[in-house]
């Protein structure tokens, strides 16, 4: 009799293990995919940044990923007078660093920061769709979509803090 109750407790432990291994796996999926969603806000970044220098320094490469919001401001500084104005500088760094914060907490599947940064990605793709940039309104969509793909699977992760 002892041989079965030990086998019932061996399968039972196998079992466990089993249910346990799962989830480890499960777990390690979904911290994949909030990583690599919550990395669209470092894109969003470096690109942004990229539209500044292309124009500041007269090149003709535009890339609709970047925050057209900065466009925006640099088009209002250019109707000052100059090419680069102070503020255009730190409104570009400054939305930069905000979305690099934003990529840093998602990268640790925080909630908060997919959420709050794509409703500020949200809002500039609307901005886009009032200056009728296509382009730039689709690559914000599918941006978007992928960052929501790491929010669904951020939910799934238990952040240890």
């Amino acid at each position: 009799m002892a041989t079965g109750f030990g086998a019932v407790v061996a399968q039972s432990s196998e079992r466990i293990a089993h249910c346990n291994e799962r989830l480890a796996v499960s777990k390690m999926v979904a911290a994949t995919r909030a990583r690599t969603g919550a990395k669209w806000f470092y894109w969003i970044a470096a690109l942004s940044i990229l539209n500044f220098l292309a124009v500041i320094y007269r090149g003709t490469i535009h890339f609709g990923v970047g925050l057209g919001f900065t466009s925006l401001v640099h088009g209002l500084a250019k109707r000052g007078g100059g090419t680069v104005s102070i503020l255009d500088i730190v409104v570009n760094g400054l939305a930069a660093g905000v979305f690099v914060a934003f990529g840093y907490f998602a990268t640790k599947a925080r909630k908060w920061a997919f959420l709050l940064g794509m409703t500020l990605y949200l809002a500039d793709g609307l901005l886009l769709v009032a200056v009728r940039d296509i382009l730039a309104v689709g690559f914000h969509t599918y941006a978007l979509y992928a960052i929501s793909r790491g929010l669904a699977a951020a939910k799934q992760v238990r952040v240890q803090v």
